[in-house]
């Protein structure tokens, strides 16, 4: 292996062989490039979707007031369902429920409940979300300064507010704004916190009050128009189970049927989550095959050239044996050449499938359906490694098959 003479050997062969040589690197280079690009895709696509549930809790169930599309006790369809502090109230109770939250829409609007905010001449819309303590733990506010909203903001129906990093910046030019006053609608709140969030920019440019502060100031009486709340450690069967307990409580309360699918609407976080987590399991698997074909194409070139290769050869294998070369020098020299291509065309072949996934990933922007394409290192290189190991197994038989032939029939068969 550290022998010069070896090596000038070993270059020389693959140097008067350019196109085979190249050939061959191509193969194996291609067969790890695309199992790298393959791999790194599809983490990708995992990443944009985790993504997506990063600023939710993942174990969250959300509820929303419909209309009923049956008939029920008597009441006629097309009802509007809206929950109200008694609804809330009545979660509390239930078994199972962890942390609970409600939000009231100031302006009727499930999205895009933007109201009109000012400090001095800065006004801008912002959307504004009226909600209970708990709801920090549902969307995982990172509090930065300050506080959060507390039981005795709702009580007293104090004007405060918790605000995010932007909106401060915005308004004020700079985040250490604890203690000053924003008027919203025109309607004055003090500010107490400044958040964070782990999701999209978006999630950042926004208010949140005390619920019953917003049904005082905005004329909302009791309504409260969405339900939200967290279910601890339970797994997607007891989560399910929970969620038609919850339904059966509000549609006795709301009276509606409770196999009404329209009355309530119901979001259940962690049963998504599970269901993306085995579709993506699937199209991982799906991938790696893939990525795994065209390592084998790479596999298989690779020992069809090497065969061919030590055929050419077998003349010179003949006349090395006639001059005193043993079977372990030949099977040695051939292996060599075999691994060094593998080698050296393995690890192209594996920066250029990193280098553009590093490509992809400072272009195309972090989005819910693709965000930091990457690939498991020890994954590519252990991949590199069964090339390599391929390519040294394509090359050994071959050479041991030659070498035990008898000068004689070695240079016969290579004339």
């Amino acid at each position: 292996m550290f022998s010069a003479d070896r090596w000038y050997e070993v270059l020389s062969t693959l140097g008067r062989n350019p196109l085979r040589s190249i050939l061959t690197a191509l193969a194996i280079a291609w067969g790890i490039f695309m199992l790298v690009l393959l791999l790194g895709m599809g983490r990708g696509l995992r990443n944009g979707t985790e993504k997506a549930f990063a600023d939710d809790a993942a174990n969250s169930v959300w509820i929303f007031g419909g209309s009923t599309s049956q008939p029920h006790a008597g009441l006629p369809v097309n009802r509007r369902i809206v929950f109200d502090n008694g609804a809330y109230d009545a979660l509390r109770g239930v078994d199972g429920v962890d942390k609970l939250t409600g939000r009231f829409f100031a302006r009727g609007a499930m999205w895009g409940n933007e109201l009109q905010t000012r400090v001095g001449a800065k006004v801008s819309s912002f959307d504004v979300r009226s909600v209970h303590p708990d709801h920090q733990h549902l969307e995982k506010t990172i509090v930065v300064a300050g506080r959060f909203l507390n039981d005795r903001d709702l009580a007293e129906k104090r004007k405060v507010t918790v605000i995010g990093e932007p909106v401060a910046e915005f308004l004020w030019g700079h985040t250490d704004v604890i203690g000053q006053t924003l008027a919203i609608s025109g309607v004055s709140f003090t500010v107490v916190g400044v958040f964070t969030d782990e999701g999209d920019a978006g999630e950042l440019r926004k208010l949140y009050i005390p619920i019953t502060t917003a049904q005082l100031a905005f004329n909302g009486a009791d309504r409260v128009n969405m339900l939200m709340f967290t279910v601890g450690d339970k797994g997607v069967g007891e989560t399910a189970a929970l969620v038609e307990e919850v339904k059966a409580l509000l549609a006795e309360r709301e009276r509606f049927h409770p196999a009404d699918p329209q009355a309530a609407r119901i979001r259940n976080n962690l049963e998504q989550y599970a269901t993306f987590q085995e579709i993506f399991w699937i199209l991982e698997l799906i991938i790696g095959g893939l990525g795994a074909l065209a390592l084998v194409a790479g596999i298989v070139g690779v020992s069809n050239i090497m065969i061919v290769a030590v055929n050419e050869r077998t003349r010179e294998i003949g006349v090395r044996k006639a001059l005193g070369a043993t079977p372990t020098t030949i099977v040695g020299t051939i292996l060599q050449e075999s691994l060094f291509l593998t080698t050296v065309a393995g690890y192209l072949g594996l920066v250029a499938g990193v280098a553009l996934l590093e490509v992809v990933s400072s272009l195309v922007p972090a989005s819910e359906y693709f965000a930091n394409p990457q690939v498991d290192l020890q994954v590519a290189l252990i991949a590199n490694g069964v090339l390599i190991a391929a390519g040294a197994v394509a090359g050994f038989f071959p050479a041991l098959t030659a070498a035990r032939l008898s000068p004689v029939v070695a240079m016969r068969e290579g004339a």
